[in-house]
């Protein structure tokens, strides 16, 4: 359910319903493809635009059902069969192009509200694409599952602050920076402090929560779906455990998920109840 090279967590895996893991991947390779046009390699910012844009007019072909151009036609070609056989929304797949472009020319957050305003356009659209193969619409299932991509989202840039900051971007907002006295200048340096550890600690209980708001949802999908579902959920909720566990110096050190963390996964995926634990905090923006 993640985008920003959540390699953490499954993608079309063998729990995916076998007649879903072409779209599933295709989905995925869509969203991937986009996020390395806007973030790797040493492309100029402009640069980085113009292929995103020419990207945009290969996705209205597709919709349109054009042959793909060559150059992104590993992209296109499944990405068009998917649209005709599942027909997908396509507004969610602007949304996510309209996020990686965002990407290009703004690094900082002013407040939890404008990072979650990200993250419905670069994390909660690859939810509900899943959600639209399975069938599952529900207005309560949707809310859980942008809860669900956000909190995956999060993790992701907590778990990448050492990466995010030596290219100079901070997704931390700004107003919790200032709340703990933090200066983006010592974010983007990096700066080991009590302080710059009780503010990504702070972070970490944010995404946790919103993950726990979400988790309901695996009861809700079907079959194997779930099941993978669930994997993902653990996931994230494993990657939050291990900053913690690194007294949240994560300015520093990258924690990463590893093939012995697959059983511990597993346990607690089977331990998932179909009650959202009473003592739950509401997640708040």
């Amino acid at each position: 359910m993640s985008i920003n090279h959540y390699e953490n967590f499954p993608v079309a895996s063998v729990l995916c319903p076998p007649a879903l893991r072409p779209a599933v991947a295709a989905i995925y390779w869509f969203a991937r493809t986009a996020d390395d046009l806007a973030d790797e390699g040493d492309a100029a910012p402009a640069q980085r635009l113009v292929s995103l844009s020419a990207y945009r007019a290969e996705l209205h072909a597709a919709v349109a059902g054009s042959i793909p151009a060559t150059q992104w036609q590993h992209v296109f070609t499944p990405l068009k069969h998917a649209l005709a056989r599942h027909a997908l929304p396509v507004a969610l797949l602007e949304d996510l192009l309209s996020a990686f472009e965002q990407d290009v020319h703004q690094n900082t957050y002013a407040d939890r509200a404008e990072l979650l305003a990200y993250c419905r356009r670069s994390a909660n659209p690859v939810g509900r694409l899943l959600l639209h193969l399975y069938g599952v619409q529900g207005e309560q299932q949707l809310r859980q599952s942008d809860n669900i991509c956000s909190a995956l989202q999060l993790a992701n840039f907590w778990q990448d602050l050492s990466v995010d900051t030596r290219r100079g971007r901070a997704y931390i907002p700004l107003t919790e920076c200032s709340r703990r006295g933090v200066t983006l200048a010592a974010l983007l340096s990096r700066k080991d402090s009590p302080d710059t550890r009780a503010l990504v600690a702070d972070m970490v209980g944010w995404a946790k929560d919103l993950m726990l708001a979400g988790a309901p949802l695996v009861h809700a999908l079907p079959g194997r779906a779930g099941w993978e579902l669930r994997l993902v959920v653990q996931g994230g909720l494993r990657i939050l455990e291990k900053i913690e566990h690194l007294q949240y110096c994560s300015l520093s050190s990258r924690p990463t998920l590893r093939w012995y963390d697959a059983p511990l996964l597993l346990w607690r995926a089977l331990r998932m109840k179909a009650a959202a634990p009473t003592s739950l905090r509401e997640a708040r923006p």
